[in-house]
């Protein structure tokens, strides 16, 4: 072995080592106040963390993240939606970007290969061992659930929700956050699945507006569809992407 390849190999393993210590230093991050020391060595491993996300999510072309449960088996009609949004968006042209992680993930990770396109994964260490789904050209993982989010955010110029428990709402939420508050462009936020949602547009409408929490034109930050031709269509509209060549 050269030493111009030496020195590159114990470069990449040097980094790898690095970040192999970001990992499950969350919660010990998140646990309270602590001396100066430890939280410098938190922020260090965070910039890390982030670092390594950079490197891997150096893709070309328009990215669309889709959000929803790692709950639905593939027999559930969610799963077959997500699964037929993640084609429809690679025939046209997008990145798909997930979470990582099955249910939901994996299924718009599955059609986004099915359809030829590219099928991103950001996974989440976490206690449960979620694994990266068997439909990722390329993933990466992080322990760190807000720099996962950050990931799922700034690489995508539309959102698409699908159903989901806490951590779905709290990315929407904090999307529409983002959105409102103009820390980035007004993107196509679509939620999926009416049934499921309309409860939670219930809710925006009859609390949130009535009390003033937010503004009767925040309702408009998002569109609502059972149609994945549809949501694309309603994504292209968004970012003025023009109509696919036949």
């Amino acid at each position: 072995m050269n030493k111009t390849v030496r020195r590159a190999s114990n470069r990449r393993h040097y980094r790898l080592s690095l970040l192999d210590s970001v990992k499950n230093v969350e919660h010990a991050f998140l646990l309270g106040k602590r001396n100066r020391s430890a939280d410098m060595e938190s922020a260090i491993r965070v910039f890390l963390e982030f670092l390594h996300g950079f490197e891997s999510l150096d893709f070309q072309g328009p990215c669309v993240t889709v959000f929803g449960s790692a709950r639905f088996r593939s027999s559930h009609p969610y799963y077959r939606m997500a699964r037929m949004l993640g084609r429809r968006l690679a025939e046209a042209g997008f990145v798909v970007m997930t979470g990582g992680g099955p249910g939901i993930m994996e299924a718009a990770n599955r059609g986004a290969r099915e359809g030829g396109g590219l099928s991103i994964g950001c996974n989440i260490h976490l206690p449960q061992e979620q694994k990266p789904n068997p439909y990722l050209d390329r993933f990466v993982e992080f322990d760190h659930f807000f720099v996962r989010k950050v990931m799922l955010v700034k690489y995508s110029t539309a959102f698409v929700v699908l159903p989901g428990g806490f951590g779905t709402l709290d990315e929407v939420f904090e999307t529409l956050t983002l959105i409102q508050t103009r820390k980035i462009e007004q993107f196509p936020v679509i939620l999926m699945g009416r049934k499921f949602w309309r409860h939670l547009r219930q809710f925006t409408f009859q609390s949130l507006v009535r009390e003033k929490t937010i503004d009767p034109a925040d309702i408009d930050l998002c569109e609502l569809t059972d149609s994945p031709s549809q949501a694309v269509d309603l994504i292209r509209q968004g970012i003025g992407a023009p109509e696919p060549a036949d």
